[in-house]
């Protein structure tokens, strides 16, 4: 990686790489010891950082996180697909030991807040400030406190 690059990733707020292989490994290993060590690591790291990432959250590829883990927190039961871009203060809460499940490519913006058993459907935009407890379709934006669904109707 060349100099510009890393500069480029640190100042987007991806220079967490440490963190995303500590959590990867967390992942694969299967000595509880070793997991346990990890797991210290990984909630040290994470405070330091300001955010939290439960032990036993799904992520499916590292998020776009442009400001970090500042205010990010993820439930340990909660599911994120590939390629979501996560904004700062936004909360991935359970309800009753049950968390959303985060499609692929969703945009959430800051200060958001997805609680409870729900899907969040594909290529979902959530705005900022909005509180989600209830599932979204593919495609739609949702906005406001209540969340308010929109969605584009593509037969235009």
């Amino acid at each position: 990686m060349s100099m510009r690059e890393w500069i480029t990733d640190y100042s987007k707020g991806d220079g967490l790489r440490c963190f995303w292989a500590m959590f990867r490994r967390r992942e694969r290993t299967k000595s509880r010891l070793a997991r346990g060590i990890l797991t210290f690591f990984l909630s040290r790291s994470a405070h330091r950082h300001g955010g939290y990432i439960g032990n036993g959250a799904k992520i499916a590829s590292v998020p776009s996180l442009p400001h970090g883990l500042h205010g990010v927190y993820i439930s340990r039961y909660a599911s994120v697909g590939a390629g979501c871009r996560i904004y700062q203060n936004v909360t991935i809460g359970e309800v009753g030991g049950k968390a959303p499940v985060i499609g692929d490519g969703c945009f959430i913006g800051a200060g958001a807040q997805i609680v409870g058993d729900i899907q969040v459907g594909n290529n979902v935009k959530i705005g900022a400030g909005a509180v989600v407890f209830t599932d979204v379709p593919d495609g739609a934006t949702v906005v406001s406190q209540p969340a308010r669904i929109i969605i584009k109707d593509s037969k235009k």
